[in-house]
């Protein structure tokens, strides 16, 4: 696959919460892929706050929407001028998709106008074959692309968001119109194959993601800590249950423990935690570090006892494995993917999400047994060593690739 072009679309690139898309982009170019990039919308940072490979990538990827009316009207012109039978097709589909909702059918309009535009892109890079990451937004544009021009998209699903509403995701017509398509996990592959009729199953491809345990070594292990630091690193949002986080550091101090709690990342709960934080009076045992970049993120791992996520709903989180690859001792939730990576007892512990006085429970064990800490800090990075590792997972994935699209890339 030594030279293998193909395109990446990707809703918004390079991202904080979706670096693991960068490295895979970064290791299937080492593996020998030409990747080209496509991002919808601009970086979530202004370049200054960019490491400095996201600012390379961001130099050399294609983004839709800063290209502005002047781009969107010349790529809209150029295919009705050039592929007027594209452009109806095209038109009409996204049109069909926005059903009777008439802001569902200017939401779809949208996406046929950025479809034309990668159409243009897609030809002068001479790419035959696009990818996504997510069965939201980005993939319909994807769907509506394969209308327009003579070419072919994939999708990688994570979940579960893309399972709460699939009539709204328009998932039945994505696997009908898809070459094929990636599962980070068999939960998320089963979810597919309820929408789909077991003819299609074949479609669908397990293809696990990874980090690199060089880049996530062992954490130094502290025997006594105090006090005793944890982190949780993900989005302030209701689904990774922060909240119920908050309410069991409260039983801890309550108790007399000595312990702290470190919350990195940013998002639309953060205002309603920190006034939580308060109430609860466990306002000076929180530090509030925001959303960081990877570098920053690691040295906050480095300070780190255990890892604790909290989530309601989840695919399989990338952040549990980077813990785990740095020996930090994890505690989670028992919830859709979860369990492929983490086992009870045996990699980290599982609680029942919602459940704050189990979760507490699960920390104070943590905290009373340094053997049983670094015996599942330790058994954790061999499960990610195994099962988990980015160079394997990725070759996983240019295997796919290779195999499914043989000479059309």
């Amino acid at each position: 696959m030594s030279g293998t072009r193909l395109g990446y679309l990707v809703s918004r690139y390079p991202g904080i919460s979706h670096t693991f898309i960068l490295r895979e982009v970064l290791e299937l170019r080492r593996q020998g892929f030409e990747i080209e990039v496509a991002s919808i919308n601009p970086p979530d940072r202004t370049p200054e706050k960019l490491t400095r490979q996201e600012q390379e990538e961001a130099a050399r990827t294609y983004y839709v929407r800063p290209a502005g009316a002047a781009g969107a009207l010349g790529a809209v012109l150029l295919l009705a001028a050039r592929q007027p039978a594209g452009f109806a097709r095209g038109l009409l589909f996204a049109l069909r998709l926005g059903g009777g909702d008439a802001r569902r059918i200017l939401w779809h309009l949208f996406y046929f106008v950025e479809a034309a535009m990668l159409a243009r892109w897609m030809r002068h890079r001479n790419l035959r074959h696009l990818h996504v990451h997510f069965a939201t937004p980005a993939s319909n544009v994807a769907l509506v692309l394969t209308r327009i021009a003579p070419v072919s998209f994939s999708i990688t699903v994570h979940g579960p968001d893309e399972f709460y509403d699939v009539t709204a995701y328009r998932l039945a017509e994505k696997i009908a119109g898809a070459a094929f398509l990636c599962t980070i996990g068999t939960y998320a592959r089963s979810q597919l194959m309820k929408l789909a009729p077991p003819g299609e199953w074949l479609k669908f491809e397990v293809t696990p993601l990874g980090v690199s345990p060089a880049e996530f070594s062992p954490a130094p292990f502290r025997e006594s800590p105090r006090p005793f630091w944890l982190i949780c690193v993900g989005r302030l949002v209701p689904a990774k249950g922060q909240h119920i986080l908050l309410a069991a550091l409260e039983r801890l101090v309550r108790n007399g423990r000595e312990v702290r709690l470190r919350l990195v990342g940013d998002g639309p709960d953060r205002e309603s935690l920190e006034r939580t934080a308060r109430e609860r009076g466990i306002a000076e045992a929180v530090v509030f570090e925001g959303a960081v970049n990877q570098d920053r993120v690691r040295a906050l791992y480095q300070a780190a006892d255990a890892f604790v996520l909290a989530s309601f709903a989840e695919g399989i989180p990338v952040v549990l494995m980077e813990a785990m690859a740095m020996e930090i001792p994890c505690i989670t939730t028992w919830i859709n993917g979860i369990p492929e990576l983490v086992r009870d007892a045996v990699d980290g512990i599982l609680v029942a999400p919602s459940d704050d006085e189990a979760l507490a429970e699960a920390i104070a064990r943590l905290m009373d047994d340094v053997g049983l800490r670094r015996r599942l800090g330790q058994a954790g990075r061999r499960r990610v060593l195994e099962r988990y590792d980015l160079e394997r997972n990725t070759g996983r994935l240019a295997e796919v690739f290779g195999r499914r699209l043989g000479g059309t890339v």
